[in-house]
């Protein structure tokens, strides 16, 4: 597909009818009405091969370009599905030659690493390799993993090139809007399939419809479920056989019925089959095709007739064309003719003779900037089949020798080099490792296809590289750093199974005294089964491993402790950690330099959990000083165990320490390809943001996380991610999606009974209580907080859950239910941290207030000081709010207005928009006049009930009579973001914080028109 602006798909001749196929046209046309009026569409065309359905994206593309949509189009092919995001190049790269478009520089050079037409705008290095990088089990660390002169390798890469393909398709459709036309994506690599996944999920922002069409029965199960991903943004069409009357129409009154009736039973009704079987003449019909090409019985593709019919018009070209055909079909799916002359091996002159005789039979169609395509994959797919295997090998070489002259980079070369590369062929090795690694940051599956070509391709026997070395300080075979970049991108890719199997394999080729790289094979190994749930299959393996190292203070040894203290954390064994820790020395002088790191990073935790703040303070300190001294690339070699100190320092309410080490621990995640613990990395720097108040900035990490995890496929990691999101959310005001967000952790928590497993509970508790349902919040937080004696929270978030319990048992008027909870926010805070001795005296505060509000006004406004010097602006607003509250019960009105406005600018400031509704909603009832806040005042001049502005009003009506935001910008022609800011808006106006609410609210005003 050439993928210029209102075209339709080249596989399509213009004289082909459409027949039947109104159902299909009629969704298409509501997706094309929809897009065109602001809203995103993803249609999904099915059906077997040749059964119609670039057909049908011809008319989807037709229609698009008469409602004025710019059009684009592209398609995957079967020959080079290893490809990274093939068909969405070949849709749009020639436009953006042609239209370059206006965005930043940072999205500009991630979108280079995709599109070629963009390479000029910034640089797109190839990706380091990251084992040097990590200094894993096939060598050392070395240079600084500032990430210069490297592209990202790991997963949260890709989360930001698909963020940048979703900003320019924005861009592209502006003003007039886009369809963007994908065929055939059951051959599209893994890459394009995650990407749509994400654009489902995500819609741009503009009038797009994306409309792919594919075979259900070589559709991946990631692509078959995109549809029902899209939820009411999908639309599906299921492309079925022509009926016989169908047929007779399609085929003409120029055939006679007899001869409509045996190509109907041929062809099954397949649309592609009835013009292949139609193109013979009659006369041979049932005649055996005498000539025709041999070596195509293996196409069980085909059935026997079709097989039959296109084998005899191939067999009908002339030599030269046939053999350029052949060649073709083994160069590309859209192909020059300098390509195809090179692989068979035919001067200039007699190829393009060639070529006009297969455009002239229409085996081959033009298309853009003098590249050709056969009329269809399946005509491509019996050229290929018809030539000898060896000759195409020849071919593949021939390609591959001729891309390598022009100087074409190894990703170009690679497709061609697998299939033509001999054993042992050092150069063709070189090629596929060199083209791995380029794509591997946004591509990994792709990547991890290339190096598995690559080692097929590698001695097994090689000792140590030529002229190296040798004994304990030797370089790794080859074979052996391949293993581990291959571990590492099947792992980054979601491959889990296959990564843990690639590491376990390096594992059983390291020697049994090499302690130093087989402790590096193992930590890699129970990364991954970790990931996998398999906790104890994990713990075993580091055991077993570290029995067999004969000294317990061996640098390997102490590595694989640092695994196990982790591994304890997660399953707060607070005194079975700081056990092991206790066995560790600070440093030695054999130690490899990330090992000092990974040791003091690990010890504060332990002390805080155990009730020792002082002295994890300390440890916090000199962890600290420790990372001053040292460069990144000590980081890199540790980053499973740094992330524990800038939860501790999170925990401990040292936010800026926390901030900081995070920020350079992601900057060596990214440029060293470890995709492991960035979501681990980027949910501490949310919970962080968030207990900041600094709600917007914690949403994007939170949502950066669990797309990682989604991409690595692992539970564990997606719950992390997604607690995180419940609980921006959720403090956010965003009720809807904050219960979504919980209920979704809390299901994908396995039952291992570990510290993120309760988080997800406890996430869940806060998004009920914030939402008004105190009941079943209540009951999610208590059993977060797990059994007394042995919590499975840290004691921050257990202060908070304390909180909460005494703000709803006050809530239910249980003032000495309340203040049991209240006394056991005060013995687990700690004198030294502000932050839960704050959240302690507002507990007391709730306590209090139904016996003596006044006692507890007093106390609630100090909570609120101390959280405002702890830098919890959030719960500072929350204890104004309370202390607003508890002054108003008391008959004080002047102070409960005081701290009501205190409570509003602070709620206001974080972006708590429940929150800063009800504090206004508060004040109201006090008397007070209030503006809306920061979206309320702009329209606070509207002259409906409550100040809404007509348009606020509009869509209140709209939202009250139960219409999705979704509906409502269709019905008021605007885009769901617009919705979303004007319902916000609403929501403050009315003090309310549901879409119940605003129902009620407009039906007590129809009541009571004075209102």
């Amino acid at each position: 597909m050439e993928g210029r602006t209102d075209k339709r798909p080249r596989a399509v001749s213009g004289d082909v009818p459409l027949v039947g196929r109104q159902a299909a046209l009629r969704v298409a046309e509501e997706a094309l009405g929809s897009a065109a009026r602001g809203s995103f569409r993803f249609l999904a065309l099915s059906g077997d091969p040749g059964a119609g359905k670039t057909r049908l994206l011809a008319e989807v593309a037709g229609l698009g370009s008469v409602g004025d949509l710019r059009v684009l189009a592209g398609r995957a092919a079967e020959f080079e599905q290893q490809i990274p995001f093939g068909a969405l190049v070949d849709a749009l790269d020639d436009h953006l030659e042609d239209h370059r478009p206006e965005l930043d520089g940072a999205t500009t050079v991630l979108l280079a690493r995709v599109f070629p037409a963009l390479m000029g705008a910034g640089s797109a290095a190839p990706v380091a390799d990251p084992a040097a990088a990590s200094g894993d089990a096939s060598g050392d660390a070395s240079g600084d993993a500032s990430g210069e002169g490297r592209a990202d390798f790991v997963g949260v890469a890709r989360y930001q090139l698909h963020r940048a393909v979703r900003r320019l398709l924005e861009e592209v459709a502006s003003p007039s809007g886009l369809v963007l036309l994908l065929d055939d994506v059951h051959w599209a690599d893994e890459a394009t399939i995650e990407l749509l996944d994400y654009l489902v999920r995500h819609p741009p922002r503009a009038r797009v419809l994306i409309a792919t069409a594919y075979r259900p029965a070589q559709t991946s199960p990631r692509l078959a479920t995109l549809v029902g991903a899209a939820g009411d943004h999908g639309l599906s069409v299921s492309v079925d056989p022509l009926t016989r009357t169908e047929v007779e129409e399609f085929l003409g009154p120029q055939v006679s019925r007899s001869r409509c009736q045996t190509l109907y039973e041929a062809s099954g009704g397949n649309p592609f089959y009835l013009e292949a079987l139609a193109r013979r003449e009659p006369s041979g019909e049932t005649a055996t095709a005498e000539g025709a090409l041999s070596g195509l019985e293996d196409l069980p593709e085909l059935p026997p007739a079709v097989r039959t019919a296109l084998q005899v018009e191939l067999s009908a070209l002339s030599p030269g064309a046939l053999l350029l055909a052949r060649a073709a079909a083994v160069a590309a799916d859209e192909f020059e003719p300098a390509l195809a002359a090179a692989g068979a091996e035919m001067p200039e002159d007699a190829a393009l003779g060639a070529l006009d005789e297969l455009v002239a039979r229409d085996v081959v169609r033009s298309g853009a900037a003098g590249r050709f395509q056969f009329r269809h994959p399946l005509v491509r797919h019996v050229a290929y089949g018809s030539a000898a295997a060896g000759w195409r090998l020849a071919a593949h070489a021939r390609i591959a020798a001729h891309l390598a002259a022009l100087g074409a980079p190894a990703t170009l070369r690679a497709h061609h080099v697998e299939r033509s590369a001999h054993y042992g062929d050092q150069a063709a090795i070189a090629t596929l490792v060199d083209a791995a690694r380029t794509v591997a940051a946004q591509a990994p599956a792709t990547a991890a296809h290339w190096m598995e070509a690559a080692l097929r391709l590698m001695p097994e026997d090689g000792e140590r590289e030529p002229d190296g070395p040798s004994g304990k300080d030797a370089a790794p075979p080859p074979r052996l750093r391949l293993l581990m970049e291959l571990a590492h991108v099947q792992t980054v890719g979601g491959r889990l199974t296959e990564g843990r199997e690639t590491a376990r394999t390096l594992l059983r080729l390291l020697p049994a005294d090499d302690h130093d790289r087989r402790a590096r094979a193992v930590q890699l190994c129970a990364v991954i089964e970790r990931l996998l749930h398999r906790h104890q299959e994990a713990r075993a393996l580091v055991l077993d491993e570290l029995r067999r190292i004969p000294d317990p203070q061996a640098p390997a040894a102490v590595l694989l402790r640092v695994r196990l203290v982790a591994d304890r954390l997660m399953r707060v064994d607070i005194r079975g950690a700081q056990a092991v820790l206790d066995r560790m020395p600070d440093s030695a002088p054999d130690w490899a330099p990330g090992l000092e790191v990974a040791v003091a990073s690990m010890r504060a935790l332990p002390a805080y959990a155990a009730g020792r703040v002082g002295e994890a303070i300390a440890y916090a300190e000199a962890a600290d000083r420790v990372w001053a001294s040292a460069p990144d690339s000590h980081l890199a070699e540790c980053l499973d165990s740094v992330p524990w100190l800038c939860w501790s320092e999170s925990m401990m309410g040292r936010f800026g320490d926390a901030l900081r080490h995070l920020d350079r621990c992601l900057a060596v995640a990214r440029a060293t390809g470890q995709a492991s613990f960035i979501t681990y990395l980027l949910t501490a720097r949310a919970r962080t943001l968030t207990s900041l108040g600094r709600l917007a900035e914690a949403a994007d990490p939170a949502e950066e996380a669990t797309e990682v995890a989604r991409m690595l496929r692992s539970g564990e990691a997606l719950v992390f991610g997604l607690t995180q999101q419940c609980l921006v959310a959720s403090w956010s005001g965003d009720h809807d999606a904050a219960l979504r967000l919980g209920d979704e952790a809390v299901r994908n928590d396995i039952g291992a009974d570990e510290w993120w497993g309760a988080l997800a509970r406890y996430a869940q508790g806060v998004a009920l209580i914030n939402s008004g349902d105190p009941e079943r919040g209540a009951t999610a937080i208590v059993a977060a907080c797990g059994d007394a004696a042995a919590p499975k929270l840290d004691p921050a978030t257990l202060v908070s859950c304390c909180e909460l319990m005494a703000q709803v048992e006050s809530g239910r008027e249980h003032a000495d239910e309340a203040l049991k909870w209240a006394g056991l926010a005060e013995m687990i805070a700690h004198p030294e941290l502000r932050g839960d001795t704050g959240l302690a005296a507002l507990a007391r505060a709730h306590a209090l207030h139904c016996k003596d509000p006044a006692a507890s006004a007093e106390l609630a406004a100090e909570a609120a000081r101390t959280l405002l010097l702890a830098e919890r602006p959030v719960d500072a607003g929350r204890a104004e709010l309370a202390a607003g509250l508890a002054h108003s019960t008391a008959g004080a009105r002047d102070q409960a207005r005081a701290r009501l406005r205190a409570a509003t600018e602070l709620f206001e400031r974080c972006g708590a928009k429940a929150l800063h509704a009800q504090s206004v909603r508060e004040q109201r009832r006090l008397g007070v006049r209030v503006a809306g806040g920061r979206g309320g005042r702009a329209g606070g001049r509207g002259g409906g009930p409550f100040g809404l502005s007509p348009r606020e009003q509009e869509i209140a009506s709209l939202v009250s009579k139960g219409y999705t935001n979704q509906q409502v910008a269709e019905r008021l022609f605007l885009s769901v973001r617009t919705v979303e800011t004007h319902l916000s808006r609403v929501f403050t106006k009315l003090g309310v914080s549901s879409r119940v609410g605003v129902a009620t609210a407009l039906n007590r005003t129809a009541d009571d028109p004075a209102t």
